[in-house]
């Protein structure tokens, strides 16, 4: 006879179709009686989507059967979604659901200046006379109280929920606020994504409409995290001009689709630089030969940021280029940029939380 152990180690592989997460980890098995013969085991497989459910339901017996484990399932679904509407994302909830829209911005590996393109998209969505917030899921390097200049600023709370930070007309909300100076933050990864969900469910966005997300780089937990409890609109990926940055970004781009939260489009952040003397314009990285590969994917170029050393300077200072030099170069690219999410965002029928 099977022990609790043995089953929850065979369950273990199967995983949520498109997520590198286990039913085990989404907390799917509600209980496991081994005590009886032959072993119960209680599944509720908590996802909208029908074709997801049928599937774990059909891996789950076959993972048992290869293991020689005689069981008896008792198995429940949630909410399905609409045969006659689109598809939906494997939602579990919309831990902030009265945002309008949320914007994710990522990136591939770090270095490319993901938080300096969340930062100023942000700005640059409030100068449309957007409502905006914007969450600092960087948790392993949240550096947006920095660029916005309120390092030393702590939220308030009213009510059970964490106030934002106001800052250059836009709402904020950082880890950063709650950390003290250089500590670093060393948690694994479950324990950083529920402290993301913390920041969506227990601060109070009531005055925001578009919310952007600038979250850690890479594709691990806190994407995934988001992609069922945050109900985004859309993703950005930031990349540099050369291979080595393109081919994560296209990694993102991937992991993104896998788990069915559109792709707004790519930034090539640092694309040239302009000589200040002469005005010429150089690459300073090498251009990638990957382009093209995001023109298969059909993933459109959102925009291309040039280098410029006010940019750098201004995040050190708390005044982001869109503010502190509005007529720059830069400055009007980021504008750009936010005018064509503004757009795109608009025209997207964001996916509904279960239940609604």
């Amino acid at each position: 006879m099977a022990s609790k152990e043995t089953i929850l180690k065979v369950l273990g592989e199967v995983q949520f179709p498109g997520l590198e997460k286990s039913i085990v980890e989404l907390g799917y098995i509600k209980a496991i009686d081994e005590s009886a013969d032959p072993p119960q085991i209680r599944l509720e497989i908590a996802t909208p989507h029908a074709q997801a459910a049928a599937a774990i339901e059909r891996d789950v017996r076959a993972a048992l059967e290869r293991a020689g484990i005689a069981a008896a399932l008792d198995i429940h679904r949630g909410a399905v979604a609409p045969s006659s509407g689109t598809a939906k994302r494997p939602l579990i909830e919309d831990l902030a659901p009265g945002v309008r829209h949320k914007i994710i911005v990522a990136s591939g590996k770090g270095g490319v200046g993901k938080s300096t393109v969340a930062v100023n998209l942000a700005l640059g969505l409030a100068a449309q006379g957007h409502r905006v917030g914007l969450l600092d899921a960087d948790i392993y390097g949240p550096s947006v109280p920095t660029m916005l200049g309120v390092a030393d600023r702590r939220p308030e709370a009213t009510g059970g929920k964490l106030l934002p930070v106001s800052a250059h007309g836009i709402q904020a909300v950082s880890l950063g606020f709650l950390t003290e100076g250089l500590n670093p933050i060393i948690w694994r990864g479950p324990l950083a994504s529920r402290a993301i969900e913390q920041l969506l469910a227990d601060v109070d966005w009531s005055g925001v409409d578009e919310l952007v997300l600038d979250l850690p780089p890479g594709t691990g937990d806190i994407q995934i995290s988001i992609a069922q409890k945050a109900n985004p609109t859309g993703a950005i990926i930031v990349t540099t001009p050369q291979d080595v940055a393109l081919i994560d970004a296209i990694r993102g781009v991937h992991m993104f689709r896998k788990v069915e939260v559109p792709v707004i489009g790519v930034v090539e952040n640092m694309s040239t630089f302009a000589c200040p003397h002469c005005g010429r314009e150089s690459n300073i990285f090498p251009r990638g030969a990957l382009h093209h590969e995001l023109e298969r994917l059909e993933v459109p170029m959102l925009g291309s940021i040039p280098i410029d050393p006010a940019v750098a300077a201004g995040g050190d200072r708390g005044e982001p280029i869109v503010s502190a030099h509005p007529d720059s170069a830069a400055a009007r690219a980021y504008r750009h940029l936010a005018a064509l999410v503004a757009e795109r965002i608009a025209a997207a029928a964001p996916a509904s939380p279960e239940g609604q």
